[in-house]
């Protein structure tokens, strides 16, 4: 069966695609370097409201995705990614991983024990 194949509804529409690619770099402590793409629908969203609230202008947009996802949770907080990838690409690609989600919890603070 086909996902869409019953559609009714003639509200439905395709989601408009990022103009841009965002990532995560890093090295970890044996000086390798590793880059993900990140496929977050949250982070589209950002883009879209920034987008938005900026009148149209995509670098402000940009700097302020990459103000969120690298000063406010790389920089300052622990992050998890949630990796993703697909069955056309698993067999082929040196690394067939995106993340698909960023999760940055908020820091546990230990109160004092004495």
């Amino acid at each position: 069966m086909s996902l869409f194949s019953s559609v009714k509804d003639n509200n439905f529409k395709v989601v408009k695609k990022l103009p841009y690619k965002f990532s995560y770099q890093w090295e970890d402590e044996k000086g390798k370097i590793s880059k993900m793409m990140i496929e977050d629908w949250e982070m589209g969203q950002l883009y879209w409201n920034c987008l938005r609230r900026h009148d149209g202008d995509e670098m402000k947009a940009c700097k302020d995705v990459e103000e969120k996802y690298f000063a406010s949770f790389a920089k300052k907080k622990d992050i998890y990614f949630f990796l993703g990838t697909t069955k056309e690409h698993h067999y082929k690609a040196h690394n067939p991983f995106v993340i698909i989600g960023v999760f940055p919890p908020n820091p546990i603070v230990q109160g004092s024990l004495f």
